[in-house]
């Protein structure tokens, strides 16, 4: 979805080459999402799914329009700025107001702020600054699979063969992006 938005806005082009990676990549995960779905998916869990994926492409290629303007750590602060607003709005609608501060809250709450929110945005926000919408959001293919091999190595999830094929398949895409360098704006 990203590539065909940074086509059709940010003049970006993606070779035949590139149009396969991606499509590799996609179905490595695919491939990894499917494996591990059971019985209790429901239609909110789909739809907020989708609602993400529409969200991270329009994000990414309005953060790609906007890039230039404002330094990373600007950036990343308005990011946190807006997205505490509004899961605070969130918050008031729907929650209570208790937090347990246990150790393992703040070991996860200390993961989130420093790695998460410090750490990938901004790797993600460098990204965007110095590559093309397309070959940065076709990173997130790799998500599905190594998610899959942290919940093996972490929760003692099953790693099964169609993880490790949707690895190499999402790897595979995503190498074939990334080196292929005819990527060319209008």
């Amino acid at each position: 979805m990203t590539a065909v938005l940074a086509q059709k806005i940010l003049k970006e082009f993606l070779s035949k080459i590139q149009w396969f990676g991606i499509l590799i990549g996609f179905l490595g995960a695919a491939i990894v999402i499917v494996s591990d779905l059971n019985d209790d998916l429901t239609i909110l869990a789909l739809c907020s799914g989708l609602v993400g994926l529409i969200s991270s492409s329009i994000g990414i290629i309005w953060q790609k329009r906007i890039v230039n303007d404002l330094s990373l750590s600007a950036n990343n602060f308005l990011q946190a700025l807006g997205a505490s607003i509004f899961h605070l709005l969130l918050a008031i609608c729907f929650e209570n107001y208790f937090i347990n501060f246990t150790s393992s809250f703040l070991i996860a709450m200390t993961w989130q702020v420093l790695v998460i929110s410090l750490g990938a945005f901004l790797i993600l926000m460098w990204m965007l600054k110095y590559n093309d919408a397309g070959k940065t959001s076709t990173l997130f293919f790799l998500i599905p699979p190594v998610s899959a091999i942290m919940a093996y190595l972490i929760l003692q999830e099953n790693f099964t063969h169609l993880d490790i094929f949707g690895l190499f398949l999402s790897s595979i895409g995503v190498f074939i992006v990334t080196k292929n360098n005819s990527i060319k704006q209008k």
